[in-house]
């Protein structure tokens, strides 16, 4: 059973940071679109770091951009989301994402939600002083 855990979330004040993990059981990462999207209360889900191992390109939505960053380390079978300078409104549930890699006869945003098959349960951040 392909399986995704986040840890890492908790309560941070602003301008402070956080790593968030994912790892993953049951399957491989190695080669794996990654992602990380998160939904705050009353908000649509929305991507915030997509990774297409297919191509090598990275997306960052534009409020994380610069301060964000996702990895992955193979030999842990784990993504991470650094996150720094946070903010009040970076407060959500963050969730990790993995699907075999996109391969786009056009190109097309894959930061979408609809797109990714295995969803990790989300972990909550909460940034307040």
């Amino acid at each position: 059973q392909r399986q995704l855990v986040e840890s890492g979330g908790g309560l941070v004040q602003p301008g402070g940071s956080l790593r968030l993990s994912c790892a993953a059981s049951g399957f491989t990462l190695d080669h794996y679109a990654i992602g990380w999207f998160r939904q705050a209360p009353g908000k649509e889900r929305e991507g915030v770091s997509c990774f297409n191992s297919n191509d090598g390109i990275t997306y960052y939505s534009d409020s994380v951009k610069g301060r964000f960053t996702i990895s992955r380390d193979n030999a842990k079978n784990t993504i991470y989301l650094q996150m720094n300078s946070l903010k009040p409104e970076d407060t959500a549930v963050y969730y990790c994402v993995a699907n075999p890699p996109f391969v786009m006869t056009t190109p097309q945003p894959i930061c979408v939600p609809r797109l990714w098959d295995y969803w990790g349960q989300g972990t909550q951040v909460t940034v307040s002083s």
